[in-house]
């Protein structure tokens, strides 16, 4: 079998290995503790930095993993799927996310992590999100030219920075381990009273 028919969603193999991944990812996470939404907000009070760790080393390996898998030819930006540019619902989105990370403690992937926990928070948190997207769609005839408002077509940090793809995946993996650095200085502060995460 080709490593073609694991990157075919429509594939009977694409399907198995994309639920593979989904349940060793929703396992890792919860053994990280993100099925708990204090630890989850708990980076927005300078308690525990497990969430940017978690993200960026998620970030890092996949913009690393894109750059080698493309410079060896196993894959190409073309099978990828890649989301529109829009800023302004990027932008709006992005704050609403972030609001709603703040007041719940979770984002839509980890509630369901927290659900087959068994938190009640987490089944609260999805009822919203779930009212949230309704409301949305039953508001698409407002919203609908608004959504495409500062469209930038499919837009990459490479096309952007004009840079090679391999200097961006460097570039965030500095980022990533300077991250980590300053995280764990903020919490080894003796005054902070904290321990890392």
């Amino acid at each position: 079998m080709s490593p073609a028919n694991f990157l075919d969603l429509e594939s009977a193999a694409g399907r198995g290995a994309s639920l593979l991944i989904g349940v060793l990812f929703g396992f890792w996470l919860e053994r990280a503790g993100f099925g708990s939404s204090r630890k989850l907000a708990a980076i927005f009070y300078r308690r525990d930095f497990a969430v940017l760790k978690v993200m960026f080393s998620a970030m890092a390996t996949a913009a690393v993993g894109l750059w080698l898998f493309e410079s060896l030819g196993l894959i190409t930006t073309a099978e990828l799927f890649r989301p529109r540019t829009i800023w302004a619902p990027v932008i709006a989105g992005g704050l609403l996310f972030g609001v709603g990370f703040v007041m719940g403690g979770f984002c839509p992937g980890t509630a369901l992590v927290g659900l087959g926990s068994g938190g009640i928070d987490a089944l609260v948190f999805l009822v919203g999100a779930a009212a949230g997207s309704v409301g949305f769609l039953a508001a698409w005839p407002l919203l609908e030219n608004w959504m495409t408002l500062g469209d930038r077509g499919v837009l990459t940090w490479p096309d952007l920075l004009n840079l090679p793809t391999g200097v961006v995946a460097l570039a965030v993996v500095v980022i990533a381990v300077s991250a980590f650095w300053a995280a764990d200085r903020w919490l080894l502060r003796p005054e902070s009273g904290r321990s890392p995460s």
